[in-house]
């Protein structure tokens, strides 16, 4: 197998469709004991949108704003990711939400961890970091049919990652096994 670091830098460019709304950070990186992780985030309860959440840290994009730097910014935020930790590696297909107006634009990053994370807890309960290894375990993952699509899911302790963070990853995931165009699916 390829290293991850070569799989990730065949990546596509970020997407910049005209109606994109929002961007995330998808942070990679690699800890002291050479495990590669993706830093992934809880949304609190009390969140008017996508409470309980799991998912990558982002938001809007602000007038003027690049999805890059949208990404970036909503994760030093979030996370407390500095913005000269990042190094942007390229994007993933951009993916709605249960709001088909809310076009997301994922940005995939190689991040130097910082010491520690902080969370921003008017946005973030808890802070994950699965090790990439697990995620690439398809017994962890479970696929239903979700008004003609399918959705994945994963259970985490701490919440459920779904919908389109769910989406995401398993892109993310099928470029990491050198599956064509990132596609890493099953049926249900």
């Amino acid at each position: 197998m390829l290293d991850i670091w070569t799989r990730l830098d065949a990546l596509g460019p970020v997407q910049r469709p005209k109606r994109s709304r929002s961007a995330v950070l998808v942070p990679v990186y690699r800890d002291d004991n050479r495990t590669v992780r993706v830093i992934l985030t809880r949304r609190p309860d009390h969140m008017r949108r996508h409470p309980g959440d799991v998912v990558f840290p982002g938001g809007r994009i602000e007038p003027g704003e690049t999805p890059e730097d949208a990404a970036i910014r909503e994760a030093c935020e979030e996370v407390g990711i500095p913005e000269d930790a990042v190094e942007i590696v390229g994007g993933l297909t951009p993916v709605t939400t249960r709001d088909p107006r809310n076009l997301i634009v994922p940005v995939v990053a190689r991040v130097d961890r910082p010491a520690e994370l902080v969370p921003d807890r008017a946005e973030v309960d808890v802070i994950l970091e699965p090790a990439v290894r697990d995620l690439l375990d398809d017994s962890n993952w479970r696929a239903s049919r979700w008004f003609g699509r399918t959705m994945w899911f994963y259970e985490f302790r701490e919440g459920v990652m779904w919908g389109a963070t769910g989406f995401m990853m398993r892109e993310l995931l099928g470029h990491v096994r050198g599956d064509a165009n990132g596609e890493w699916r099953r049926e249900p």
